[in-house]
């Protein structure tokens, strides 16, 4: 006669282990058919004091002693790695250990989310002090529903970054991402109010970059005359020579800070007119979007400032700026042919003639 393979019943009394400790406590299971099963097992909408809620995660149930390891249990991802990262439901994976009689769970989207798409992970560790029982069911509860949470509005871009980075984002702060040419990412973050900022680049390994408007734009850190008392260059801003950033990542960096500065000022600021602004705290309240289009004559009034300010601390920059095109073999041709002209305009005659006389 036919026997039930061992396997079999493990996996079935993890599956209805899950089940009744959650139903025991209330909240709603709604388990997949073994037919449509794509890597979970079940559909778990949590309840409040009786009342339901709007919160569901999807759980991966395993069962048996080839889950264990050294350090904890393991749960393979095999296919569903892009599911369980990206699906607009959080995935937890619960083990159940025969030998212990005992549950285990682990958050699988956000661990998958930590590594990122490049090197995902081939196991969700499960740690061995996840320990899913009756005294630890509503901190279980209590921390699945407020991840869900994040998955709302503003709060899911929010999340999504942050785990993407290993970063820990306040709703408050100014968040901004950037994805270059390469599928590099940026991201911008900001304190409201504060003027230091905080780059976070893949490339880097995500370790943090702090810089400022001034910082940003600088070549070399300043140096002190003799007899100068200021203070010197905080050291610990970076450039963007140093975080070898395009011109293009520049020009993003800087738009941000000049996004940012708008919505801490709100809709009087001289840089767009009220009826202009979009997504201010002050305009919107506490649900407010944070500012994702930035108008391009704010772009180009910052960065002729940070131009004519550059001009004026190094008066043959234009020259040597000049110069430094015609030895670019990268340049389109076209705008080789265009140097011409600056060198013979009388405007910028004058001006390289002016900051020699400066300069000597």
């Amino acid at each position: 006669m036919p026997k039930i393979p061992r396997g079999r019943r493990v996996g079935q009394a993890a599956v209805n282990a899950v089940r009744t400790l959650l139903e025991e406590h209330d909240h709603i299971v709604q388990e997949i058919s073994g037919r449509n099963d794509f890597g979970e097992d079940f559909y778990v909408t949590f309840t409040d004091g009786g009342d339901v809620t709007s919160d569901t995660v999807k759980v991966q149930v395993k069962g048996g002693d080839s889950w264990r390891r050294g350090n904890g249990y393991a749960v393979p991802v095999n296919l569903h790695g892009d599911t369980w990262a990206d699906g607009n439901i959080p995935v937890y994976c619960v083990v159940y250990d025969p030998n212990t009689k005992e549950l285990y769970w682990a958050n699988a989207t956000q661990q998958l989310r930590r590594f990122g798409p490049h090197d995902p992970p081939r196991y969700i560790g499960v740690s061995p002090n996840a320990v899913l029982d009756d005294a630890t069911m509503d901190s279980f509860v209590s921390q699945a529903r407020r991840y869900v949470g994040r998955y709302r509005g503003r709060q899911a871009v929010l999340t999504h970054l942050g785990e993407m980075s290993g970063t820990e984002f306040d709703p408050s702060d100014h968040v901004l991402h950037f994805v270059n040419g390469d599928d590099e990412d940026l991201i911008f973050w900001k304190s409201p109010g504060a003027a230091v900022a905080t780059l976070l680049l893949s490339t880097q390994g995500w370790n943090t970059a702090w810089v400022t408007l001034e910082s940003l734009m600088r070549s070399t850190p300043p140096l002190l005359q003799d007899g100068d008392t200021t203070k010197p260059t905080d050291p610990d801003l970076w450039t963007a020579e140093e975080l070898e950033l395009s011109q293009s990542e520049i020009m993003w960096v800087a738009a941000c800070f000049m996004s940012t500065r708008q919505a801490d000022e709100g809709p009087e600021s001289d840089l767009i007119e009220p009826d202009e602004c979009e997504g201010c705290p002050s305009c919107t309240g506490e649900d407010f979007v944070e500012h994702g289009r930035i108008e391009a004559d704010v772009i180009h009034a910052y960065v002729l400032a940070c131009m004519l300010n550059r001009i004026e601390a190094e008066p043959d920059l234009v020259q040597r700026s000049i110069l430094a095109m015609r030895k670019d073999i990268t340049l389109q041709p076209a705008v080789i042919a265009e140097l011409g002209s600056l060198e013979t305009e009388p405007r910028f005659v004058r001006q390289v003639l002016q900051g020699r006389l400066e300069s000597s």
